[in-house]
C-alpha cells in the first residue's frame, strides 16, 4: 500500500517538515516541498500495520530547531485496507490556535458536552474522506457540508451532507466522481432537530485538486470556521487553607473544598482556583505558613486533613477529647498555624497507630504507594531526618546531609528501627490523596474544574533540593527586580533552576510533577512564567533583591563602553561608591561607628567595607549576633544600601571583560555623581541592555523549555505573565496557545494607567486582584489621586470618588470583568462579597491574604463568613448568579 502525505504549510528557505509516528521507523519521514501550498512525502507501508496509525508534523527549523505541531489525534481511520494507493490531505495544527484549548482535559472531560464516542461506519463506496474539527457546537447542532457539483449537493442548505462526531473530528466519507474536481466547498451547521440550516462557515471556499480514481483521499481540514469564541466561564480564587466550615479544625481543609463546590455551582461558576496546596512543614512555625516555600514538590501539605475523615465512625470516639480544642481553634478570625498543624498531627499520630496494620495491607494504599514511591520514599525519609534534626537544612545534619539512595534504601526498609516513624509520612500522604481526590472527583460531577498552582521555584532546604541538587543553582536565588510594589526587590530565597541541567533528561523532573497533578487538577497557573524566559537571580552572599540581574541575560562587553566613549573605571563602577558625604548624610552620628566597624578608607574620602562585611549576607550574620536596638534595623538598611550602590555588576569568569547593570541605576548616588556626559551615555547603554538586545535570546529560551513542557499533559495552562514583561512573552504564549493573566491596575501597555477588561484577549484569565494584592476595597483607599482617575475614566461616573469603596462600586467592577471577552473571568471571593453590604468584612485591610514586599509575612487569611452560611445568603447568591447569566458565563 501506498500513502502520499499533503501538508499545507508555508515555509521559508532553510525550513524542513517531517512525519513522526509512521509504524517500523526509527526515524521521522522526511518530506519534500511540493509547490507554494504544499508539501509532500510517499510511505510504502504492510496494509496489516494501517490500524491505528497515529502521526504527527514536525517542522525544522533554520537553526535546526524542532517544532512540533499540536495534539495527537491525527490518525488514519479504520476500514480502508482494502484501497491500494491513499493519498492524505491534512492541515497543520498551530499550538496557538485557541480551539486547542477546548481539546485539553478540563473541557473533553468536564466542561463540554461528550461527543463522537460512536465509531463512524463508512457507506460500501466511498473515494472520499472529510474531516474536521468544531469544539462548540450547541445542542442538536452537527457539522454538516456542501459545496459546488452533484456529490456535494450543489451548495444545498436544505439537503447539506450531515457529518457524524468520531473522537474530535467531525467526519463523513463520500463517493466523488472526477469530472467534479477540482472541487469548491465550505462546512456548515446544520440543526438536526429543527431540520434547518444554520450558517456556512466564514471565509473563502475550501479547494480541493485532484481526481477521483482507485485511491483513497483522506481530508483533514482543522478547524471549521465558525464562531469559537463564544464559551465563557466565571471562577472563584481561594486558598484552601483560608476556607471556613463548621467542622473544620481551625484551617480549611481538603473536605470543604465540596461545600465551595457546592456554593459555586449554586451560582453558575465552573472554576475553582487555588493556591499551592504542597506540603511546606520546614520548622513547624507560622513561619511555613508561606505556602509558596514547599519541602517537596510532590508532597501534600498535612495541615489540609480533616481527621473526621481519616477516623471514621469506627474511631470517631479517638477525636472526642480533641472537640473543645477544634471548636477554640476554628472559631478564630485567623488561622493559627503553629497549633492547628500541632493538634492535628497529634491526632493523626494516634489514629495511625490505630490503623496502620489494616492500613498498611489497604490493595488501594498499596496501588498508590507503587505509583508514587518514587517520590514518596525519599520525601518520607526527608521527614523523619527533619524532625529527628530538628531542622529541614540538610547541609547541617549529622548523618544523610547528603543523599545517597542505597543508604536511604536501607533506612526505610520495613525491617529498620525508624520504619514506623517514616511509615507514618507514607500514611499522611496516602490520606491527603484519598481526600483531595473525593474533592475533586466531587467537583467534576457537579460539572466544575478545579484549577492548581505551580510555584516557579523550590525551597532551599526541600527533599527536591537534597535529592538532586545539580538540577538547582543552590548558590543564586529567585526573586524580582524592584518595582512600585516591592522597591529593592524581591528575594524569595529559592534556588534558581539549572536548565542545561534539566533538559539532559527531557525535563524529566517537570513532567512528573505536571502529571502528578493531573492526578487532581484540570488546569493550573504557572507562577511566575517569566521565569522560564529568564529568572531575576541573587548571589546568595546578597540579601535584597536589587542585588539581583537577569539570567540568562546577554552581557555587555568592555569593548562597548569604549567603543561609546564612556569612561570606564572597573573598581568606579562594579564597587559601593562610599563617600565622606554620603556617610553623613546617610547615617548622621553614628557616621563615625559606622566607618570604625564595617569600612576602611582608601584615601581621598572613599570607603571600602573591611572583608568581614564586604556581602549583603555578612552584614545580616553580624546583627544576628549583635544586641537588639531599636536602631539596627535603620542601621542595617543604612549598610544594605551602601552596597547595593553600584552600577555594574561583573560576569563571573569573564576576567573582567562582560557586565551587567544593577536595575534602577539611575537612583544611586554612584551614577549620580558622576559628570553629564557619561550619565547619559551610560543610560543610552542602559537601555540597550535591559530593553534592547534580550528579547530574542529570551524567546529562543523560553521555546527550547516551554513546548516540550506543555506538550507532556493535557492540563489547561495558565502562565501568570506580570511585572517587567520583555515584548517577546505574549508572542511565545500565544504560539503555545497558554492563557495570559489580565489584571485591571497592572496594565501591560505602558502607555496605559488602567487595563480595561473590554480589551483582553479571549485567550485570557482576567481578574480585578489576586492573592498578592489588595482587593478591591483594599486598593481604593491606597491612592486618592488614582482612585478619582479610575472613577472617572474607567467607570465613567461624574463628580467625587467616593473615600471608600461603596458595595456599588466594587459590584461594578466585577460586572465589567465578566462582560470580558476573556474566556475566564476569576474572582476572589473577597472581591465578590465586598459587593453585598452585608456580607462584606468590616475592615478592607483584612482581607488581604499575602504583602509581597513582607518576606515574613503570616498567610493566614480566613472566610470571615463559613461555607454553609454562604450557601443560606439567597439574595446575594441569586444576585451573583443573574449576572454571571446575562454575561453569557453561565
Amino acid at each position: 500500500m501506498t500513502i502520499q502525505f499533503y501538508l499545507r504549510f508555508t515555509t521559508v528557505v532553510g525550513q524542513e517538515l517531517f512525519i513522526t509516528g509512521l509504524p517500523n521507523r526509527k526515524d521521522p519521514l522526511r518530506m519534500s516541498w511540493f509547490n507554494q501550498e504544499y508539501w509532500f512525502a510517499q510511505l510504502e507501508i504492510d496494509p496489516a500495520t494501517l490500524e491505528g496509525i497515529t502521526y504527527q508534523y514536525q517542522l525544522q527549523d533554520v537553526d535546526g530547531k524542532i517544532v512540533n505541531e499540536w495534539g495527537d489525534d491525527r490518525h488514519l481511520p479504520t476500514g480502508i485496507k482494502e484501497f491500494t494507493e491513499i493519498q492524505v490531505v491534512d492541515t497543520w495544527n498551530h499550538a496557538g490556535s485557541f480551539e486547542n484549548a477546548f481539546y485539553t482535559a478540563p473541557f473533553q472531560e468536564i466542561l463540554l458536552p461528550e461527543t463522537g464516542k460512536k465509531k463512524y461506519k463508512h457507506p460500501k463506496q466511498f473515494s472520499h474522506i472529510f474531516r474536521v474539527k468544531a469544539p462548540l457546537l450547541k445542542k442538536n447542532e452537527v457539522i454538516c457540508l456542501s459545496g459546488a457539483g452533484t456529490a456535494l449537493r450543489d451548495w444545498s442548505t436544505e439537503d447539506p451532507i450531515l457529518l457524524q462526531a468520531e473522537g474530535n473530528w467531525w467526519t463523513v466519507a463520500i463517493d466523488l466522481p472526477k469530472e467534479e474536481f477540482p472541487l469548491q466547498y465550505k462546512y456548515g451547521i446544520y440543526h438536526t432537530k429543527h431540520k434547518t440550516f444554520v450558517q456556512f462557515e466564514a471565509g473563502e471556499n475550501r479547494h480541493l485538486f485532484g481526481d477521483a480514481g482507485q485511491h483513497l483521499t483522506i481530508v483533514h481540514d482543522g478547524f471549521a470556521q465558525i464562531p469559537n469564541t463564544t464559551w465563557k466561564g466565571a471562577g472563584v480564587a481561594i486558598p484552601v487553607f483560608s476556607l471556613r466550615s463548621k467542622n473544620s479544625w481551625g484551617i480549611g481543609e481538603f473536605t470543604d473544598i465540596q461545600a465551595l463546590v457546592d456554593w459555586a455551582g449554586s451560582v453558575d461558576m465552573k472554576l475553582i482556583q487555588l493556591l499551592p496546596i504542597n506540603d511546606t512543614t520546614a520548622t513547624h512555625t507560622w513561619v511555613d505558613s508561606y505556602p509558596y516555600a514547599a519541602i517537596s514538590a510532590f508532597a501534600l501539605h498535612p495541615i489540609f486533613l480533616n481527621p473526621d475523615e481519616v477516623a471514621g465512625k469506627k474511631q470517631a470516639a479517638l477525636l472526642k477529647p480533641y472537640r473543645d480544642q477544634q471548636k477554640e481553634l476554628n472559631e478564630l478570625e485567623t488561622v493559627d498555624y503553629e497549633a492547628v498543624l500541632k493538634l492535628k498531627l497529634n491526632v493523626l499520630h494516634q489514629l495511625f497507630e490505630v490503623q496502620k496494620e489494616s492500613w498498611a495491607s489497604d490493595p488501594e494504599y498499596l496501588d498508590f504507594f507503587s505509583g508514587n514511591q518514587d517520590w514518596l520514599v525519599p520525601y518520607a525519609a526527608f521527614c523523619y531526618l527533619r524532625d529527628k534534626n530538628g531542622s529541614s537544612d540538610f547541609t547541617g545534619w549529622t548523618e544523610y546531609s547528603q543523599y545517597a539512595q542505597e543508604a536511604i534504601e536501607n533506612l526505610v526498609a520495613p525491617d529498620s528501627e525508624e520504619y514506623a516513624q517514616i511509615q507514618f509520612h507514607y500514611y499522611l500522604q496516602y490520606q491527603l490523596h484519598v481526600q483531595l481526590k473525593a474533592a475533586t472527583r466531587y467537583a467534576h460531577k457537579k460539572g466544575i474544574i478545579v484549577k492548581g498552582d505551580i510555584p516557579i521555584g523550590i525551597y532551599r532546604y526541600s527533599c527536591d533540593a537534597w535529592v538532586a541538587p545539580d538540577l538547582y543553582n543552590m548558590d543564586q536565588q529567585a526573586g524580582a527586580p524592584p518595582d512600585d510594589f516591592a522597591i529593592k526587590g524581591q528575594n524569595w530565597g529559592f534556588p534558581t533552576y539549572n536548565w542545561q541541567q534539566m533538559q539532559t533528561d527531557g525535563f524529566n523532573w517537570w513532567k512528573r510533577r505536571f502529571a502528578q497533578m493531573s492526578d487532581y487538577f484540570d488546569a493550573f497557573r504557572i507562577d511566575h512564567i517569566l521565569g522560564f524566559f529568564r529568572i531575576w537571580s541573587i548571589p546568595y552572599h546578597s540579601v535584597e533583591g536589587i542585588m539581583g540581574r537577569f539570567v540568562p541575560a546577554i552581557p555587555v562587553h568592555k569593548n562597548e563602553f569604549q567603543e561609546r566613549n564612556i569612561w570606564f573605571d572597573h573598581t568606579r563602577y562594579t564597587q559601593p561608591y562610599i563617600t565622606e558625604n554620603l556617610l553623613n548624610e546617610r547615617f548622621g552620628e553614628v557616621a563615625g561607628f559606622v566607618k570604625e566597624t564595617f569600612l576602611d578608607p582608601t584615601g581621598y574620602g572613599q570607603y571600602f567595607f573591611k572583608s568581614a562585611f564586604d556581602t549583603q549576607r555578612k552584614i545580616e550574620n553580624w546583627f544576628i549576633t549583635e544586641e537588639v536596638r531599636d536602631t539596627n534595623n535603620w542601621l542595617r538598611q543604612g549598610l544594605y544600601d551602601l552596597h547595593s550602590n553600584v552600577i555594574l555588576f561583573e560576569q563571573e569568569g569573564s576576567n573582567g571583560t562582560q557586565y551587567h547593570f544593577r536595575f534602577g541605576m539611575e537612583q544611586t548616588s554612584s551614577f549620580q555623581s558622576l559628570e553629564w556626559d557619561t550619565k547619559e551615555k551610560l543610560k543610552e547603554l542602559y537601555v540597550n541592555y535591559f530593553y534592547r538586545r534580550q528579547d530574542g535570546f529570551w524567546m529562543e529560551e523560553a521555546m527550547n523549555k516551554l513546548p516540550a513542557l506543555k506538550a507532556s499533559t493535557n492540563m489547561m495552562i495558565c502562565g501568570e505573565d506580570l511585572g517587567m514583561v520583555p515584548g517577546c512573552v505574549p508572542e511565545v504564549m500565544n504560539q503555545l496557545g497558554i492563557l495570559s493573566l489580565e489584571i485591571q491596575r497592572m496594565p501591560k501597555n505602558p502607555e496605559r494607567e488602567f487595563f480595561h477588561p473590554d480589551d483582553a484577549p479571549y485567550l485570557a484569565v482576567v481578574t480585578p486582584s489576586t492573592h498578592d494584592m489588595s482587593t478591591i476595597r483594599g486598593w481604593w483607599e491606597e491612592d486618592r489621586a488614582k482612585t478619582q482617575r479610575f472613577f472617572n475614566n474607567e467607570l465613567g461616573q461624574w463628580g467625587d470618588a467616593p473615600a471608600f469603596c461603596e458595595a456599588w462600586i466594587n459590584k461594578q467592577i466585577i460586572i465589567q470583568h465578566l462582560h470580558s471577552p476573556a474566556m475566564w473571568s476569576v474572582f476572589q471571593l473577597q472581591d465578590l462579597l465586598g459587593g453585598d453590604d452585608q456580607l462584606r468584612r468590616a475592615n478592607a485591610a483584612d482581607e488581604r491574604i499575602n504583602i509581597p514586599s513582607n518576606p515574613k509575612h503570616y498567610w493566614r487569611y480566613r472566610m470571615h463568613i463559613s461555607l454553609e452560611q454562604l450557601m443560606k445568603e439567597k439574595a446575594f447568591n441569586h444576585d451573583l448568579k443573574e449576572h454571571i447569566k446575562v454575561s453569557g458565563r453561565a
